[in-house]
């Protein structure tokens, strides 16, 4: 039985990641935000701006609750989840968390790279940005190093990125469960 938390920043990679080693070690993928909004049939942000922060983290708790009962799992969280309640314990009690680190500058272009809206960033620039990140890193470091894996990534998740970063990973995996 197989359980791996995927934790880290908004833009780091998580759901690439976890699709990807989801597929390597042949179990399925859960990306919570998207559990979150198929249970509630609203986005994330419709649910933030209905119940405010902590009615959305409470939401949030209980999705990661459920999804730490399933067997053979990989489960990408949100930047936030492991900073609220005792999340990170859950993950790390239920089975392996991996915190997928990068650094601020290339969180930043990620990000400002990325299709996908965030509603936290909106109409940030790159040098607004950088610092707003190493803030919110600095205050959140502490949840996410407490995972059993620390994987640090340093380039854009290139095809081949995402390739040797999960092969990194799995060998992470393979000295954890021998």
């Amino acid at each position: 039985m197989m359980r791996i938390f995927i934790v880290g920043y908004m833009g780091v990679g998580k759901t690439t990641i976890g699709k990807s080693l989801g597929k390597l070690l042949n179990v399925e993928f859960i990306d919570l935000d998207k559990y979150i909004e198929n249970k509630y049939r609203k986005t994330i942000a419709e649910l933030f701006e209905e119940k405010g922060e902590d009615g959305f983290r409470a939401v949030e708790r209980r999705a990661l609750e459920e999804v730490a009962a399933f067997e053979n799992v990989i489960v990408s969280t949100g930047g936030g989840a492991p900073c609220f309640f005792d999340n990170m314990e859950k993950m790390n009690a239920a089975g392996i968390t991996v915190y997928i680190e990068a650094e601020p500058e290339e969180l930043a272009d990620r990000l400002l790279a990325s299709k996908t809206v965030r509603p936290l960033i909106a109409g940030k620039s790159r040098e607004e940005l950088v610092p707003f990140i190493a803030q919110h890193l600095s205050a959140r470091e502490r949840y996410y190093k407490q995972a059993r894996i620390v994987h640090k990534t340093d380039k854009l998740l290139t095809k081949k990125e995402v390739h040797l970063t999960v092969d990194g990973i799995a060998e992470k995996l393979k000295n954890i469960t021998k």
